[in-house]
């Protein structure tokens, strides 16, 4: 260990490397595997598809995390000690996509677009660089309070039931569905005098689904949720930060005893696998679709330069504009490697700056043994397949948490703003969340626009983002303080 080197490019014994590295790890576990289960889900792929997409999410977030970490040529990598994950902000545009066309058909749509926004997001990342005076404060809060919002609805989901298929609120009655059936069968034979059914008739669903919102499933999710406030309460230091993946860990274990979890997956899964690229779907590049999500990483970079900002505050090393340019062609070069290996966007996660300014530990190696166990973890398909198989129900309990606490955080960044000598910002918060609830409260408010405008008004994410920008530029123009950015990115610890 060279006692005269800077904190940050302090080598520590490896042995305290990998318990730090390890620290980091867990407490962006539960986040980063989030956002496969998700879209994975959304996509309505096989549990065996989901699974791969966990591993190459985990896989990716090591490779890139390695490259922000350490540095790789004088383009890439910031050189701090910064843990990158999926980003939660491009969930929204891609559950959407998901939802118009499912399966591995969407997923390629979906990396196609990643792919395209990581080239453009290199390419633009001088510029971004320069761009916070456009996003301040009122805006980054707006936009992560609605990011949470929008991500509620998943949470919800998971306890209860998707409103729409197989654990919808409601089913059809099988004597009516009988007596349709047998209706269309008696019109359809020979010599029948009877009219056929109208083409596209269906029955109303009318009577409530077992399957939706069962009182177990609930509880389990309540379990979850009681066991996470207990741990964050009471719990002391690392064990705190880490009370979503145990209140997960709780529920697993209650629901294997209830017979709601099994391991045969987890069985029938491989030891070790490696991470190929277009495993799942080959890319289709849409342009809109590419728009969209490089719109996701404008948001993404301009929040990643202020948390790169407050990490250089707390490691007392200053991030000059080359630095915060190679970070964010770090986030483009991620994001292309994301589709690539059939995973998503990446950023810094900034519940891992919370844990170096809780720490004191600075040294970046200790995000580059971060780096390679998540590289480890991602070659090991049984990790994979245990976290596939976890309940929704489970997961619910945690997401409520987890995105409850991204909301929060845009509430505290927020907090911060001048309402009170600035009337105008006001404005720009209320109409900026306004518009974002649109695609959540009436999502065919865009049956009559032109579709191929329909993935770029469909996420409630991007309609704040482009609203909040446009009113804050109309009322107090592009006079953003670096320092209230800064300030900003240090209250935030949920992504």
């Amino acid at each position: 260990m060279n006692a005269s080197a800077h904190p940050v490019d302090e080598r520590l014994p490896t042995g305290k490397l990998a318990v730090l590295g390890l620290q980091h790890v867990l407490v962006m576990y539960a986040g980063a595997v989030a956002v496969p289960l998700i879209v994975g889900r959304a996509l309505k792929l096989s549990p065996e598809q989901v699974a791969m997409l966990i591993s190459a999410d985990l896989f990716c977030c090591g490779l890139v995390t390695l490259i922000q970490s350490l540095g790789a040529t004088q383009w890439f990598g910031i050189r701090l000690p910064v843990m990158m994950g999926v980003t939660f902000a491009s969930v929204a545009p891609m559950v959407a996509v998901a939802g118009s066309t499912p399966g591995v058909e969407g997923a390629g749509l979906i990396f196609g677009s990643i792919m395209g926004a990581g080239v453009i997001a290199m390419a633009i990342a001088p510029l971004v660089s320069r761009m916070l005076r456009f996003f301040p404060p009122v805006v980054t809060g707006t936009i992560i309070a609605v990011i949470g919002i929008s991500l509620m609805r998943v949470g919800i989901n998971w306890i209860f039931g998707n409103p729409f298929g197989p654990t919808a609120p409601n089913v059809v009655n099988p004597e009516h569905a009988k007596w349709l059936a047998d209706a269309v069968a008696s019109a359809s034979a020979p010599g029948s005098s009877l009219v056929p059914p109208p083409k596209g008739l269906a029955l109303v669903p009318t009577i409530p689904n077992p399957k939706y919102a069962d009182l177990p499933g609930v509880g389990i999710a309540a379990l979850v949720l009681v066991s996470i406030l207990l741990i964050a309460k009471y719990g002391k230091g690392f064990i705190a930060n880490i009370s979503v993946l145990l209140g997960i860990v709780v529920g697993g274990v209650v629901s294997t005893l209830l017979g709601m979890m099994t391991f045969d997956k987890v069985a029938k899964a491989g030891w070790f696998e490696l991470v190929l690229p277009f495993k799942i779907a080959a890319p289709v590049f849409d342009p809109i679709l590419i728009l969209t999500m490089t719109l996701v990483m404008i948001v993404v970079m301009i929040e990643s330069t202020g948390m790169f900002l407050a990490l250089g505050e707390m490691t007392d090393r200053k991030v000059d504009q080359a630095a915060l340019t190679r970070g964010l062609r770090t986030d483009g070069l991620g994001t292309l490697i994301g589709g690539i290996f059939n995973t998503f966007p990446y950023t810094s996660f900034s519940q891992n700056v919370g844990l170096v300014a809780v720490t004191g530990v600075k040294s970046r190696f200790v995000c580059v043994a971060g780096g390679i166990i998540l590289i480890v973890l991602g070659l090991l398909p049984k990790m994979a397949a245990l976290v596939e198989s976890l309940p929704t129900v489970v997961l619910g309990g945690a997401g409520l948490v987890m995105f409850g606490m991204v909301t929060a955080t845009g509430i505290r960044i927020l907090s911060a703003v001048d309402f009170k000598n600035n009337r105008y910002n006001a404005f720009v918060v209320a109409i900026a969340i306004g518009v974002g609830m649109v695609p959540l409260v009436a999502p065919n408010f865009k049956q009559w626009m032109p579709h191929g405008l329909h993935p770029l008004i469909e996420s409630g994410i991007l309609l704040t983002s482009i609203a909040a920008v446009i009113l804050n530029l109309y009322f107090n123009g592009a006079k953003g303080d670096t320092q209230e950015a800064v300030n900003a990115a240090k209250q935030a610890d949920a992504h």
